[in-house]
């Protein structure tokens, strides 16, 4: 049996994923990123390698993504996470054609072919509004457990409308809601609907096709699903692995490169 490796180094969370030659996930991990890249994706790889049961040696290939992909320098290569995302995305969900993956700097609106190939794709790198960051915003300002806003905000009645698109001044108009009496439930539905409607806004620069996948660390919050499925009128993909998702396509290209590897000479010259 073979194996291979993902590493996503993202800007908040690490995440590591090991698979089988059958796709199946044996192993994975998360860590907080913090300030030394290297080794949270040391880490992260050590405590996948711990959950399978499996020594390193036994990992044939390992490719490295995410913003921090070049510092897995434990890694065979680097893949983008855009490309991560759309691959992890189809092998989960083999109808996605459109995948949102939002993360804790930034979100990225991707179109797929059937195969997990890139048609087109965008993102808001430039500005940090429509991502984790602007829930951890609000998280502060209310002191409130980022794991716990969407649930909170499910129970709102009147969500009021959130009109900064700056993360900076977030937490201000939170503030100024509060002070208003309005209840926190009511202001954190308005910051996630504030954040789905930047996030369908990049959807429909790529074009929005049918089935749409949801990956990232905020697909974990059911108020953001909620809020995306409301604004965009379907149903999303969301997973247990969601938050893997860009490990997980990483291990398969690993694992592409080591079912090649065993394909005789012959057949790699016919391929091309």
């Amino acid at each position: 049996m073979a194996y291979a490796a993902g590493v996503d180094v993202g800007s908040t969370q690490t995440k590591a994923v090991i698979i089988d030659e059958d796709g199946r996930i044996v192993g994975r991990a998360l860590i907080d990123t913090g300030a030394n890249v290297t080794l949270a994706a040391e880490n992260a790889y050590a405590a996948a390698l711990r959950q399978s049961g499996l020594n390193e040696e036994e990992v044939e290939y390992v490719v490295g993504t995410g913003y921090g992909r070049y510092r897995v320098t434990f890694g065979n290569t680097q893949v983008t996470e855009i490309s991560c995302h759309a691959r992890g995305a189809v092998h989960m969900f083999p109808g996605t054609r459109t995948v949102l993956d939002m993360g804790g700097q930034d979100t990225k609106a991707i179109r797929v072919s059937p195969s997990g190939e890139i048609i087109d794709f965008c993102m808001n790198d430039k500005c940090a509004a429509g991502t984790g960051r602007f829930l951890g915003a609000a998280s502060a300002a209310l002191d409130i457990p980022l794991d716990e806003l969407g649930r909170v905000a499910l129970r709102a009645e009147r969500p009021v409308r959130i009109s900064t698109t700056c993360t900076v001044f977030a937490e201000s108009e939170v503030l100024s809601w509060l002070g208003k009496g309005k209840k926190i439930e009511d202001i954190l539905a308005g910051v996630h609907q504030s954040i789905a409607a930047r996030s369908i806004g990049l959807l429909r620069r790529v074009g929005i096709e049918e089935e749409i996948t949801f990956t990232g660390g905020v697909a974990r919050n059911v108020g953001m699903v909620e809020a995306l499925q409301r604004g965009l009128g379907v149903k999303l993909n969301v997973s247990e692995e969601s938050h893997f998702m860009g490990a997980l396509g990483a291990a398969l290209f690993a694992l592409d490169h080591i079912l090649a590897s065993r394909l005789p000479a012959e057949a790699v010259e016919g391929a091309r």
